[in-house]
């Protein structure tokens, strides 16, 4: 692995925000409050999680075609049927109530790191791509983990 480029982390980082938001707002009975009152339910405590937690794990997918476009022939048809499934798991399995939802995406962000190792393994991403995912995934995988807690 070698360095992640600075504006991969940051945007990473920046991306982190709603779901840090979620668990800080399940954490903190006032700042959930707050934020219910303020920015309204759908941008606090599990809702925020459930509803970020699928934006971005069918963002994956995205990101694992694009990876896929790089191979060819069976490599490639792998890569493309395995691209979809984070999207069609977060369809199908983290719509409802928020607190499967939490589960479901909890076990997606996770399932989703073998992927990216074989993508990153067969040199279809960039040299630095583990670094970032292994680092952006705890730190997703922490705040889903309050959602289940909670």
């Amino acid at each position: 692995m070698t360095r992640i480029p600075r504006s991969a982390l940051l945007i990473g980082f920046a991306g982190l925000i709603p779901f840090l938001w979620g668990a800080a707002t399940l954490s903190d009975p006032a700042l959930q409050g707050w934020s219910a009152r303020v920015l309204g339910p759908a941008l606090t405590g599990p809702f925020v999680l459930q509803s970020y937690g699928i934006v971005i794990l069918c963002f994956m997918s995205g990101a694992l075609w694009g990876f896929a476009t790089k191979a060819r022939g069976a490599v490639a048809a792998t890569g493309y049927a395995l691209s979809v499934l984070p999207a069609l798991w977060a369809f199908f399995m983290a719509q409802g109530r928020p607190d499967s939802a939490m589960v479901a995406l909890l076990a997606g962000f996770i399932a989703l790191l073998p992927m990216d190792y074989m993508f990153w393994q067969q040199g279809l991403a960039p040299r630095w791509w583990m670094a970032l995912r292994l680092l952006l995934t705890a730190v997703v995988v922490a705040c889903l983990a309050v959602g289940v807690v909670r």
